[in-house]
Order: C-alpha cells, then sequence, then structure tokens
C-alpha cells in the first residue's frame, strides 16, 4: 500500500499516552486535533511486556534526570501504553474526520496488527532504531516507513536506512529528534536537516519536543515536510507527556504559523512578482527637474533621478549630460529618447 503525502507540511498529533486511561478521551482528542488542522493523529500501539521487562532491578529503574525518575521501564509504559482495541475505534474517528491515522510499533507482533489494521504508515521511534528485525519486518509490509533519529548516530541511520531498502521499501521520511522530554529549542540543531536531507536523497521531518512552535517553523523552513508534535486535550489531564504535549490552541497557533511560512518560502524567484511587480513603477528613472525650452542643454540641475520609474533608466544619467532638446519639456515630465536631438 502506498501512501501519498499531501503537498503541504504534513502535521502530525501525537496521542501518545495523554489519553488519561479513556477511550472517550482519545477519541475527544482525535476531534480536537481535527479542529486545529492536524493531518494526522499517530499512536504508539505496544504492550509493557512487550517493550520492556517487569523487573526491578537497577538496569530498570529510571533515574536520569528525567520526567519520570523514580519509576520503572515497566510501570511507566504500562501507565502510557494505548490498549489495542482502542485502535479500532480511533482510527475510524480519524477517517471520519478526514485524518489519517498510524502508528509506532514497538515489536513484531504490533507490525502485524498495524497491517491489519491496513494503517498507511509505520513510524519507527527513536529508541528502536537499533531494532533491526522490528524495522525489516515492518519495512517489508510495504508501507511508508518514518524514521525518528533522536538517538542515533550516522550509523544507526544508515542501518536503518538499509533495512527499509533490503526489503525493497524505498519510501522513508526521517525526522530530526531530540530526545530530551521537555527538548531545548539550543538543542535541536535544525542546521542538520538540509545536510541529512542530500546525504540520504530522503524526506525530511522534525519530531518535535520542544514547548516552542518556533522551531518546528524553522524546520519548515529549512526543508521540513512532517512535522510530529504531541498533543493533548488539556494538560490537567496529566500523564508522563503532558508538560511537553501541545494543547488543541497552541497545536492550532503551530498549525497557522506552518502555513504561513509555507506560503513565505514559495520558489525560487528571479525578479518583483504580484504587486512587487505592479509597484516597480514607481521605482527610479530620469525627470526634467525644471521647465526647459527646446535646444536646451541637460545638466545636472535639470535632469534628475527621482520616482516613479515612467522616465529612462538612471544608468543613462551621465551619457545624457549635454544632449539638447528638440522641444519644449514642462518639469515633471518623463525623459524618453525621442525628447532627443
Amino acid at each position: 500500500m502506498s501512501f501519498t503525502y499531501p503537498d503541504h507540511v504534513f502535521m502530525v498529533a501525537e496521542l501518545s499516552a495523554n489519553h488519561g486511561g479513556s477511550l472517550e478521551v482519545c477519541l475527544e482528542t482525535v476531534r480536537a486535533a481535527a479542529a486545529a488542522g492536524a493531518d494526522a493523529i499517530k499512536v504508539q500501539t505496544y504492550t509493557a511486556d512487550g517493550i520492556t521487562l517487569d523487573c526491578q532491578t537497577t538496569p530498570f529503574q529510571i533515574n536520569d534526570g528525567t520526567l519520570w525518575d523514580g519509576a520503572t521501564l515497566h510501570d511507566l509504559y504500562l501507565e502510557a501504553q494505548t490498549p489495542w482495541e482502542w485502535h479500532a475505534p480511533i482510527q475510524a474517528e480519524a477517517h471520519r474526520l478526514g485524518l489519517t491515522f498510524f502508528s509506532s510499533p514497538f515489536d513484531l507482533e504490533a507490525v502485524d496488527f498495524l497491517d491489519e489494521m491496513d494503517v498507511p504508515i509505520f513510524k519507527i521511534a527513536s529508541f528502536e532504531i537499533a531494532d533491526i528485525p522490528l524495522i525489516e519486518h515492518a519495512a517489508s509490509k510495504g508501507r511508508a516507513m518514518i524514521i525518528s533519529t533522536g538517538i542515533a548516530n550516522m550509523g544507526d541511520i544508515e542501518e536503518a536506512i538499509a533495512a527499509c531498502h533490503r526489503q525493497g521499501n524505498h519510501d522513508i521520511t526521517l525526522l530530526k529528534c531530540t530526545s530530551a522530554y521537555p527538548a531545548l529549542p539550543s538543542d535541536a540543531n535544525l542546521a542538520t536537516i538540509p545536510v541529512w536531507a542530500k546525504t540520504f536523497g530522503l524526506r525530511m521531518g522534525l519530531s518535535d519536543h520542544t514547548t516552542e512552535n518556533a522551531v518546528a517553523i524553522a524546520a519548515v523552513a529549512l526543508g521540513a515536510r512532517v512535522i510530529e508534535k504531541h498533543f493533548i486535550l488539556d494538560r490537567a489531564i496529566g500523564g508522563p507527556d503532558a508538560s511537553f504535549s501541545l494543547t488543541p490552541d497552541e497545536f492550532a497557533g503551530l498549525v497557522k504559523g506552518v502555513r504561513i511560512a509555507e506560503q513565505a518560502i514559495g520558489g525560487v524567484q528571479s525578479g518583483p512578482t504580484g504587486q512587487a511587480l505592479v509597484n516597480r513603477r514607481f521605482g527610479r528613472s530620469l525627470f526634467i527637474a525644471m521647465d526647459m525650452k527646446k535646444g536646451e542643454a541637460l545638466t545636472p540641475e535639470n535632469l534628475r533621478s527621482v520616482r516613479p520609474g515612467d522616465g529612462l533608466h538612471p544608468r543613462h544619467y551621465r551619457e545624457l549630460l549635454g544632449r539638447r532638446l528638440r522641444q519644449d519639456a514642462a518639469k515633471g515630465t518623463p525623459l524618453v529618447w525621442s525628447l532627443l536631438d
């Protein structure tokens, strides 16, 4: 199944863990995302047991200066997971509202589950970029691939791309990402986007965990064609992702900014267009600056470069000094060749 991206920047609202354990909150989130201008709603498809081990030992404890310090990985994912039986009603509501519905699978079973749902895109989360068997299995389904790069080095990215290519899947989008929650704008390094676009020859995007809309808008100016932001109905819902998720009004503001940026980017321009082309007539040209009689010579006093642009180009100014008029000319007459002997 091929997926056709829209002509505009593809705006993805990430539902993630922002459901507070309620399917109705999920469905209301889909409706709010559509109203805010999203193109797609994305979820995450995993179980706590499928993504980690239910283990209390040190490696499974979170104590690294994150929002989730003090929890175990299993406890975090148990709270954050979106029940698989919710996927179908979320997808149905998204489709009813004209949104694309897709997900991040975190194990092979999740890939098969989403494949049966006929989702058009698989997203590989940043922390799964080293899971080559997962990437290969997802890519083998022939659906569009989005790969986030937050914790990846260049070798990781090259290996993930190669895994897709081995499965004959070349529809790959890379997301520049900073895996910090929330992330600082100063860590975004958006200049990477056009470099990677050239290096890998792939569509680029941004998975943005900052709380500032300016970061995503700047990414669009640098070539990002996909923007993903975590989305929440109200941060009062709480949950693991609440602090770096956008509310509907904030997301709508982001969409507006992105659309304005797209208009401003436009295309390569080699001359004025639109109103600027009309206004070109108000540029400088050569005019008679005082009343003159036939036979008088042009001097710096009676020939001037002024607005508007109805006379000869100012480039001719010096060559015209000393030339004589073949007829009378009043002050304010645009100088044209036919006035000259």
